[in-house]
C-alpha cells in the first residue's frame, strides 16, 4: 500500500479470478501488498470493492481513501504472520474488557452501564460459556481460566481475515466481547459503538464535548464502520 499519494499511473482497475482466489489488476498487472506479497483475496466480493477502491482514485492515489485496501493487506502483511501474538492479545482484551469494569457512581451511570452492557455479557455467556466477573472501580478482577480460555476459541474461530475485523473492532472498543457480539451478528457495529462509548457520552450530557474530542469519535466511529464493511466484504 502506497503511504502518501502519488501520481496515478494505470488507465484502469479490475479484479480477476486467479487459481488461489481474486487478485487485482492495475492495467493488467496484478497489485501486491507493501511487502510484496501477492493480494490474493478470498473471495470476489470484496476484490470488487478494492478494485473500485482504486479506480476510484482521480489524479492522485490517496492512501486513506482506500479502506478495504489498507484492511486486506494488513491481513496478509501483518495479520497472518503473527496470527498466534494477535490472538493472544484479543484473548487479553476479554481478560480485562470495558464491560466488566462498571462505575461505583453515580448511580444514573451504574444504572445505565447495567441496563446496556450487562445484556451483551450474558449473551458471550451464554454463546460462549464466558461468564466474565464484574467489578466497580478501577481494581483489576481476575477472570476464570476457563472463562478466558473459552474466548481465546471463540477468537480462534475467526480466518485471518475475519481476524483482522475483529482485532479492529475490538481495539476501537477495548472490548472482545463487543468485537464478538458484532462478528456473530448479535448486534451491530453501531450499537457496540455507541456501548463502548456510554461513559464518555455520559459525561458529554452533562459537561459537553470540546471540537477535539468530537472528531475523534467521528474518527473511531468511521473505522469502526470500515471494519465491520470488511467483515461483511469478506463473508459476502
Amino acid at each position: 500500500m502506497l503511504k502518501a499519494p502519488v501520481k496515478r499511473f494505470y488507465k484502469h482497475a479490475d479484479s480477476e479470478a486467479f487459481s488461489d482466489g481474486f487478485g487485482i489488476t492495475l492495467d493488467g498487472r496484478k497489485v501486491n501488498t507493501p511487502t510484496g506479497a501477492p493480494l490474493v483475496i478470498p473471495g470476489s466480493a470484496l476484490a470488487q470493492q478494492i478494485a473500485a477502491e482504486w479506480q476510484e482514485q482521480v489524479d492522485k492515489i490517496k492512501p486513506e481513501t482506500m479502506p478495504m485496501m489498507r484492511l486486506a493487506c494488513t491481513t496478509i502483511d501483518k495479520v497472518a504472520p503473527n496470527r498466534q501474538n494477535l490472538a493472544d492479545q484479543l484473548t487479553d482484551y476479554g481478560a480485562n474488557d470495558l464491560l466488566c469494569y462498571r462505575a461505583d457512581g453515580p448511580d444514573e451511570l451504574v444504572t445505565r452501564q447495567n441496563d446496556v452492557w450487562q445484556p451483551i455479557l450474558d449473551w458471550a455467556s451464554e454463546s460462549y460459556g464466558a461468564g466474565l466477573l464484574i467489578t466497580s472501580g478501577i481494581v483489576h478482577i481476575a477472570q476464570p481460566v476457563e472463562v478466558v480460555e473459552n474466548l481465546r476459541h471463540a477468537v480462534d474461530d475467526h480466518d485471518d481475515f475475519e481476524l483482522t475485523a475483529l482485532a479492529e473492532i475490538t481495539q476501537l472498543t477495548g472490548s472482545l466481547v463487543l468485537g464478538l457480539a458484532v462478528s456473530c451478528g448479535h448486534i451491530d457495529w453501531l450499537a457496540a459503538f455507541e456501548a463502548s462509548q456510554l461513559d464518555e457520552t455520559w459525561q458529554n450530557e452533562r459537561w459537553g464535548e470540546d471540537y477535539e474530542a468530537a472528531d475523534r469519535r467521528d474518527n473511531r466511529r468511521k473505522d469502526m464502520e470500515m471494519a465491520d464493511r470488511y467483515l461483511k466484504l469478506v463473508r459476502d
